[in-house]
């Protein structure tokens, strides 16, 4: 087999495959075998038709056949022996494929780039922690409160904080009219369009309003955005929110805690944990970023547009989780997609830097810490450990996990060989 290796960039490579005519007749021979156990023609049993009108008849069929079985293989030869390791499916160009002659291709390929290590241990970053401070605290304990507070039905007007329950009618510019019985919204939550939430206060129970509304440039329903509309609302009741008081009875009802002071520690000590590991985090990434600056590298735009459809996969997700259709909302993909670009850009050199360092200090994650992961995430999720890894196996994330351990390692090391300073 001849092969010539081009660079097109950095990370592109341009593969000109040859594969010789003994092979390439080898997997015509084959092809015209399975065809012709298949095929049928009037006046013939099927698998007893002549090569001859098989040749003549099923051509296309099985040409379609070597390529599908030839080319995948010969293209995966051909990578082993240039020694590459694509990121991507190739870009398949000028396929010469004809009975009795060479099979010809071009194979365009994405690689991971060579990175040459400059310094990594031992860079000098600046960092100081964060610490839960006592205003952490009440705002975390105030929000417990509102979590827990019940609602009310109240006979005064509605204000600002309030839940009201209305019947409405709305009149869109050019659309049908839509009417809702019983609906609720919390007033100035902005969970409404602003017109309707500016009428509900001063509103009680009974009374009625009619206005006129505006459908913002960026509504969920393409044929409103912009549109005007006539809104006609009656308040059916009106709710006040009653936050409880933040004492022993209330710690009680949490069920975990006896008295008010025992819940305001608890409360302190899970910021606390979870400042931790933010400072962690922030760390972390002040090495990986000290690291970057010294390490000019090109990436492939395949691995970054990957990272930039999984970001907008995950957006989509956290929707779908809120309630809300994605399909239903305005999506600017090609904008979208140059504003995730530098953090999407960042995430791959990262990525890759890291990788380059744990092969540089034969850094892995061993089996005995992969199943301790596994064991981890099995008890989160309530499952047995082998029915836990039966599943990352089946979703083919067994690997990742396995990456995920070493770049955690890798991310140790490097806090470890760091000259921490505290930021001026």
């Amino acid at each position: 087999m001849k092969i010539q290796v081009q660079e097109l960039e950095p990370c592109k490579r341009q593969l000109l495959v040859e594969a010789p005519e003994a092979e390439v007749a080898a997997a015509w021979e084959a092809a015209y075998g399975r065809v012709q156990r298949q095929a049928r023609l009037p006046g013939f049993r099927r698998g007893k038709v002549p090569r001859a009108l098989v040749r003549q008849h099923f051509a296309g069929e099985v040409r379609r056949a070597v390529a599908e079985q030839l080319v995948p293989d010969v293209y995966r030869r051909a990578l082993g022996e240039a020694r590459l390791d694509p990121v991507e499916e190739p870009e398949v160009r000028d396929l010469y494929l004809e009975e009795g002659q060479p099979l010809r291709f071009t194979a365009v390929v994405e690689i991971k780039p060579s990175i040459t290590l400059g310094q990594y241990r031992g860079v000098r970053v600046a960092h100081a922690p964060g610490q839960v401070a006592d205003a952490d605290v009440e705002a975390a304990l105030a929000a417990l409160q509102e979590r827990h507070a019940t609602l009310v039905t109240v006979t005064r007007p509605a204000r600002a904080g309030d839940f009201v329950v209305v019947d409405y009618e709305i009149r869109p510019e050019g659309a049908e009219p839509r009417a809702e019985r019983g609906y609720a919204f919390e007033v100035g939550s902005g969970q409404v369009l602003p017109e309707m939430d500016e009428a509900a206060v001063g509103l009680a129970a009974g009374d009625e309003r009619q206005l006129t509304v505006r459908f913002p440039d960026q509504h969920p329903r393409e044929e409103l955005r912009g549109k005007t509309g006539e809104l006609a609302m009656r308040v059916v009741e009106v709710k006040e929110k009653e936050v409880p008081a933040l004492d022993d009875e209330f710690a009680l009802a949490l069920g975990t805690h006896q008295t008010a002071g025992e819940l305001r520690e608890a409360v302190r000590a899970e910021l606390a944990a979870a400042r931790e590991r933010q400072n962690r985090r922030k760390l972390e990434e002040a090495v990986v970023d000290a690291i970057l600056q010294s390490h000019d590298f090109a990436v492939p735009e395949s691995l970054v547009l990957r990272e930039v459809a999984h970001r907008i996969g995950h957006a989509r997700e956290r929707l779908r989780r809120d309630g809300v259709n994605p399909d239903a909302m305005p999506w600017d993909y090609p904008r979208l997609t140059a504003d995730l670009r530098p953090d999407a850009t960042r995430a791959v050199r990262r990525g890759l830097v890291l990788e380059a360092i744990a092969e540089k200090e034969e850094i892995t994650a061993g089996e005995a810490e992969v199943e301790a992961e596994i064991a981890r995430l099995a008890r989160e999720s309530g499952r047995a450990p082998q029915a836990m890894r039966s599943l990352l196996q089946r979703g083919g994330d067994l690997e990742g996990l396995r990456r995920a351990l070493r770049e955690a390692k890798t991310l140790q090391f490097l806090v470890e060989q760091a000259q921490v300073h505290p930021e001026a």
